[in-house]
């Protein structure tokens, strides 16, 4: 960054503003060939796309962090964590201090990325002390991935839209691995011309994007559907895989069979294959899915909707929390479910 008064605390090799990257691949230096080609008619010059700054460089967005720098786009980060911003920063980033001077360095057209883990604390990084949204300016975004109730998505957007800050919902699920590799996806609402306006952004970060609708908050609902439903698969494999060890069967060749038949959901196969091999190294924490399907229940009883398992799924988390699992991967949901009954 250059100098003055004003220059954010970055370290790392992000451009100054107005600065424009060589030809190739967005950052500047040669093409990447395994980059997906970049759209005509994204709505912003495609040898010059916006710079990013990540809130958030945890699982999935360290994960993200390391997608776009590996092609190529200028990337800011914030995390609280030092071992979060040193990967960030061996990954190619430039790290700030504080979100307030994450924003700095954007671009005017710049995209603030929210990936933190729940509401509190994505108003803290926009409108908390030393948050970002104080410097942002009119024509600049902030892009919402955290798992967030619907109104607490609506109320941040309105505080954005207050300073002329744009706002893109959007929930994101998949995993680590698949926000490395571009394949998460992504449940967009916001208005079309500002999601025309990112396109290349979003193409980078996922190759699974939902336009849910232009209505801020349906990312919202409709991520508190898919999780909520993730939780219930999840408590269902756990079940029946501790049921089978109990009846004497061999989990690893029982989960073959369920994965080639009629039980099969990509979370039980994703977590239960983990939980079997005794692989617990956290990528989604039991905190998430216990507060997810909080919230689903909440948004459900807000609509007047009951229905029979979602409550029974949520309690299964709230007791893997309570047994000392809070931060612990989720695929532990088989070791709590297979223990022995009290006697």
């Amino acid at each position: 960054m250059t100098g003055g008064p004003h220059a954010p605390p970055l370290r790392g090799s992000l451009p100054p503003e107005g600065a424009g990257p060589a030809l190739g691949r967005p950052g500047g230096g040669p093409a990447d060939p395994h980059a997906p080609p970049l759209p005509e008619g994204a709505g912003q010059d495609l040898m010059a796309p916006v710079r990013v700054a990540i809130i958030g460089a945890g699982n999935m967005g360290g994960a993200m962090v390391g997608r776009l720098c590996g092609l190529g786009w200028p990337v800011g980060v914030c995390d609280i964590d030092p071992g979060r911003q040193g990967q960030a920063l061996a990954a190619g980033a430039a790290l700030a201090d504080t979100p307030e001077a994450a924003a700095r360095a954007l671009a005017a057209d710049g995209v603030l990325i929210v990936c933190v883990v729940d509401a509190a604390q994505s108003h803290a990084v926009l409108f908390g002390a030393n948050g970002a949204a104080a410097v942002m300016r009119p024509g600049q975004t902030v892009m919402l991935c955290p798992t967030i109730a619907p109104q607490d998505t609506e109320a941040l957007a309105a505080g954005l839209a207050a300073r002329g800050i744009g706002c893109i919902d959007a929930p994101m699920s998949g995993g680590p691995a698949r926000a490395r590799d571009g394949s998460m996806s992504l449940m967009l609402a916001a208005p079309a011309a500002l999601l025309q306006t990112h396109l290349a952004l979003l193409q980078a970060l996922s190759s699974r994007r939902f336009v849910i609708s232009e209505r801020i908050g349906d990312g919202a609902r409709t991520k508190l559907v898919n999780n909520l439903l993730a939780g219930i698969n999840l408590v269902g494999a756990a079940e029946v895989l501790a049921l089978a060890e109990r009846l004497g069967l061999n989990l690893g060749t029982t989960l073959d069979v369920i994965e080639q038949s009629s039980g099969q959901s990509w979370i039980g196969s994703d977590r239960m294959r983990r939980a079997i091999e005794g692989d617990l190294a956290p990528r989604a924490h039991v905190t998430l899915l216990e507060k997810d399907t909080r919230l689903a229940l909440e948004a459900a009883r807000q609509a007047g909707f009951e229905g029979p398992l979602g409550a029974r799924a949520s309690a299964v988390f709230a007791q893997a929390r309570a047994a000392g699992l809070a931060d612990w991967d989720d695929a532990a949901l088989l070791d709590l479910l297979r223990a022995p009954p009290p006697r």
